[in-house]
C-alpha cells in the first residue's frame, strides 16, 4: 500500500452536497428537478390590475353604437347619444361627433377622456391645415392622418383607446367614402360599417339591403332597420342615436325618431 503512486489513487467524492459530484472536475452541480405538481394542484391564473381595467374599459367601449352607411352621393353616420360610465348612464344626449371640414365627419367611441381629447386634436390638425394651404384635405388624406396619429399613440406609453368611423365626401370626385377605424391602427373602407355590439345584429341586415346606388331616403330606411333590431334584441338602453349626413353640399343633421316603439319578435 505504501508503494502506491498518487495516480492509482481513486478519487473521493463529497457525500455532503446535495448532488454528488467529483471533486476533481470542474462542471457546474446540475439542479435539481422539481418536484412533479399533482394534477389537481393547479393554480388559479391571476389577472393583473391593469388587464381587469382593460377589460371594464373595452366592454363599456362595446356598449356604444357606431354605423355608417354610404350610398350613391351621401355618406350616413349614426352614433348612440348615452355617455355610460359601467353600468351607469351619465348622459342621455351625448353627441359622439365631430366635422373635420365641409365634407368629413367623425364619429368615436372608447374611454371618455380619450375620445374627446383624441377628436378634438384630429379637428384642431384638419383645420390648421385647411387654414395653412386654403384647401380642405380629402376624406382618405384625412383618414390615413388619423390612422398615423393612432400608430405613434399606440406605440407610446399612454395609447389612445379610440374606435372611429370617418365618413364623408370627395369634394373633386364627388365620390362618398366612409373608413373604419380602430384603436390598434387598423384603417379599412367599408361601403357600411358598425361598431360596438351593434356590428353584431346590423352587419347582417347592411349586407341584404345596401348597394351602391341607393338614396339618401333608402339609407335612412335601413338604418331604421338597424335601429330597429338593435332595440328589439340589445339588452341596452342607447337612448336613441344622433344622425348625420355628408353630402356633396355639406353636413347636414337628420331628425331620427327615437321614441319608436318596437315590437319583440
Amino acid at each position: 500500500l505504501e508503494g502506491r503512486s498518487k495516480a492509482d489513487e481513486q478519487p473521493t467524492f463529497n457525500t455532503n452536497e446535495r448532488n454528488i459530484t467529483n471533486v476533481f472536475s470542474h462542471s457546474k452541480p446540475s439542479r435539481p428537478k422539481p418536484e412533479p405538481q399533482s394534477k389537481c394542484e393547479i393554480p388559479a391564473p391571476r389577472l393583473s390590475a391593469r388587464r381587469r381595467c382593460s377589460e371594464l374599459i373595452w366592454s363599456a367601449i362595446d356598449r356604444e353604437v357606431l354605423l355608417g352607411i354610404t350610398g350613391k352621393d351621401f355618406t350616413i353616420i349614426a352614433a348612440s347619444k348615452a355617455a355610460m360610465r359601467g353600468a351607469t348612464v351619465l348622459k342621455t344626449a351625448d353627441d359622439k361627433t365631430r366635422s373635420l371640414n365641409k365634407h368629413t365627419l367623425i364619429a368615436y367611441s372608447g374611454e371618455s377622456g380619450d375620445t374627446v381629447q383624441f377628436a378634438d386634436y384630429i379637428q384642431a390638425n384638419s383645420q390648421l391645415y385647411s387654414m395653412r394651404n386654403e384647401t380642405d384635405l380629402s376624406p382618405s388624406g384625412l383618414a390615413n392622418f388619423v390612422r398615423g396619429e393612432l400608430a405613434s399613440s399606440l406605440r407610446s406609453r399612454k395609447p389612445y383607446n379610440v374606435n372611429l368611423l370617418l365618413g364623408g365626401v370627395d369634394p373633386i370626385t364627388q365620390k362618398p367614402a366612409l373608413y373604419w377605424l380602430d384603436y390598434l391602427a387598423s384603417l379599412a373602407p367599408l361601403p357600411y360599417a358598425a361598431h360596438g355590439y351593434a356590428q353584431y345584429y346590423c352587419l347582417s341586415i347592411l349586407d341584404k339591403h345596401h348597394h351602391p346606388d341607393i338614396t339618401l331616403g333608402q339609407g335612412i330606411k335601413i338604418l331604421n332597420l338597424c335601429t330597429d333590431e338593435l332595440k328589439r334584441r340589445l339588452p341596452i338602453d342607447f337612448k336613441g342615436m344622433t344622425v348625420k349626413a355628408v353630402t356633396k353640399d355639406g353636413i347636414v343633421d337628420i331628425e331620427f325618431d327615437d321614441d319608436k316603439v318596437v315590437k319583440a319578435a
